[in-house]
């Protein structure tokens, strides 16, 4: 696997959350996970206290917005929808991301005839129909299946709504952005293009990142670092804890301090 200099040590690191969410999601990491690293937490265009800029509606437009908000050299954290989001930023601006930790992403969210563990595009579609009738119950919806298989789905659904609470709801024009994003996007070809390290973490019980990406990510990034954590769903960093740092800080210490 590719190694990060360790004459120019990185001292910062990227957060970036999922579609419907704020960077109040952290609060529920525990700062040890990070290694020390300085982190940045920053809020998707449209979500939380980040604002929904115009000319900006593709994934590389948000891409651009995360850089502009961004440390100039950093690693990036992408959790769900931020995964996607730091894999364009490292594919647009290489030499900024020092290194990719990846939570429950994939390079395309949507099954094709090549790529079957991903979901429907009609339960994306059914959301965007959703979110323009009833914002407020299709994100409450969404919650649940975020954690829906974890061993811990009660006491996550409940931190994730405590911490999103705190922080200003999504505008609708970015929810709906968001979604298409999801629907619309892969970057399944420019994955032999990331020179970075990274970690790719998925949950064994996750229904809207099923794990067998883990096989497909081996094969188009045969250096990736990858680990399946046993009995989380889509937010492992939040009911796995534990797990979740054991595999961020080896990945850290391995490769960037």
């Amino acid at each position: 696997m590719p190694q990060l200099n360790n004459a120019d040590p990185i001292t910062d690191l990227v957060l970036l959350h999922g579609w419907g969410m704020n960077s109040a999601v952290w609060n529920g990491v525990p700062a040890s996970t990070w290694n020390g690293l300085t982190q940045h937490r920053i809020d998707l265009p449209g979500h939380g206290d980040s604002p929904f800029p115009t000319g900006r509606d593709d994934l590389w437009g948000w891409a651009e917005a995360c850089l502009d908000a961004a440390p100039e050299r950093a690693v990036w954290v992408g959790w769900s929808l931020g995964g996607l989001l730091a894999l364009a930023a490292a594919l647009h601006a290489p030499k900024r991301v020092a290194g990719l930790i990846l939570l429950t992403a994939t390079p395309r969210f949507t099954q094709a005839t090549d790529w079957t563990p991903a979901m429907p595009a009609a339960t994306l579609a059914q959301f965007h129909d959703a979110l323009l009738a009833d914002p407020s119950g299709t994100l409450s919806r969404f919650l649940a299946l975020q954690v829906s298989g974890s061993e811990a789905a009660r006491d996550t659904v409940r931190q994730l709504k405590q911490e999103l609470a705190t922080r200003p709801a999504p505008q609708p024009a970015a929810l709906a952005l968001g979604l298409d994003l999801l629907r619309e996007e892969d970057v399944r070809p420019q994955l032999p293009d990331i020179r970075c390290p990274t970690l790719w973490l998925f949950g064994r019980n996750d229904t809207l990142v099923p794990a067998r990406v883990a096989e497909r990510i081996a094969v188009l990034l045969p250096e990736a670092q990858i680990a399946v954590i046993a009995g989380a769903a889509h937010a492992p960093h939040l009911s796995h804890p534990t797990e979740t740092a054991q595999a961020v800080q080896a990945f850290l210490l391995n490769h960037v301090c």
